[in-house]
């Protein structure tokens, strides 16, 4: 038999979801929790970026409480884990290599998918190395209606054709939320209400971080 479909309906789905998560918001969670329900998947995995200290002239908060927060807000949801695969990696993080990673990983018994926002996808030609990521892997996709329909759709034709990329579209729920909204309420002394999560706010006020 063919060796590349055999089983393949009976591979384990699981989608990896990379950010600096600088903070973490319910914007994130929510993504992941609809990718879940409606890809039937065995689980999400968020891979927080290690940030180039060289790239960013802004305060970036450190890895451990990046990784900290992620485990708070995912803290009693089943299905969604936090792997430190990048962070404890010497060098830059590409993400077709930690994908190529984390599948060697795994194993067989698993279809990975690469999880992003809308925004994200609309850039993602311009990231390092994006044809060895675009032609290796399947994506997921959260959109929205009438939020950038129209572009979206011609990046994904256009990336479909081009690399008989596997791309599917989530259609999550939207909160108008930022990182970078986010930090700037904290340095204004603002509540941060739902945006964040309840615990994940007391922990940025406890470490004192986005000060």
């Amino acid at each position: 038999s063919d060796l590349s479909t055999e089983n393949v309906a009976d591979k384990k789905k699981i989608a990896v979801m990379g950010g600096s998560f600088d903070p973490c918001h319910i914007g994130h969670i929510n993504l992941a929790v609809d990718a879940k329900e409606q890809m039937n998947l065995e689980k999400v995995i968020f891979v927080p970026t290690k940030i180039q200290p060289f790239k960013i002239g802004n305060y970036v908060a450190p890895d451990e409480d990046r990784v900290n927060m992620l485990n708070i807000a995912i803290s009693g949801i089943s299905g969604l884990e936090v792997s430190k695969i990048e962070i404890c990696r010497d060098g830059i993080s590409y993400t077709y290599k930690t994908l190529r990673d984390l599948k060697k990983i795994l194993g067989d018994g698993y279809k990975v998918y690469f999880l992003a926002g809308t925004d994200t996808f609309l850039h993602i030609e311009k990231w390092n190395k994006s044809e060895e990521l675009l032609r290796e892997n399947c994506f997921l996709v959260g959109s929205r209606i009438g939020y950038r329909e129209e572009k979206l759709k011609k990046v994904i034709d256009r990336i479909r054709k081009r690399y008989s990329s596997e791309i599917r579209i989530v259609h999550n729920r939207k909160f108008h939320i930022s990182s970078t909204k986010i930090r700037d309420r904290v340095s204004r002394k603002l509540a941060l209400a739902d945006l964040v999560g309840e615990k994940v706010e007391r922990y940025i006020n406890e470490k004192g971080l986005y000060k």
